[in-house]
């Protein structure tokens, strides 16, 4: 488990650098530099806890598991969020879009954590199927 805790933070980290780096050209900004916090390391790393869950959810249809993932990660965000937030701690803000919640969750970015969930799923899970393909061959 602390093994898939800091491959999940590492994971999440390196996803936030990137989307934000790519956030940066819409304004025209081609320095492409990207940004996290500290603070995010934990919070990424708790997808660790997907692993077990997949034992439940496995047989599940794609959609479904992504849709899980989401609500999880949703769920996650805003209690973290909300958490930091009361220390004036929080490294993100959506006040400004219309889809926020409290400022700590945007409902317009569903479909990117439905992928990051599903790639969290492929990565803590491939030894698992690994071993279930050699067995199978």
């Amino acid at each position: 488990m602390i093994k898939n805790f800091f491959t999940c933070g590492l994971v999440g980290w390196c996803l936030e650098i990137l989307f934000t780096a790519c956030n940066g050209l819409k304004n025209r900004d081609f320095k492409l530099k990207g940004n996290t916090s500290l603070w995010m390391f934990p919070i990424y790393g708790l997808a660790a806890f997907f692993k077990p869950a997949y034992r439940f959810i496995r047989n599940w249809p794609l959609i479904f598991r992504g849709l899980f993932y989401t609500i999880c990660i949703f769920t996650t965000e805003f209690l973290t969020g909300s958490a930091l937030k009361k220390r004036r701690l929080c490294p993100w803000n959506y006040e400004s879009s219309p889809y926020n919640v409290d400022g700590v969750i945007r409902f317009d970015y569903a479909p990117y954590w439905f992928g990051t969930g599903l790639l969290y799923e492929y990565i803590l899970t491939r030894r698992h199927r690994e071993k279930n393909n050699l067995s199978t061959q």
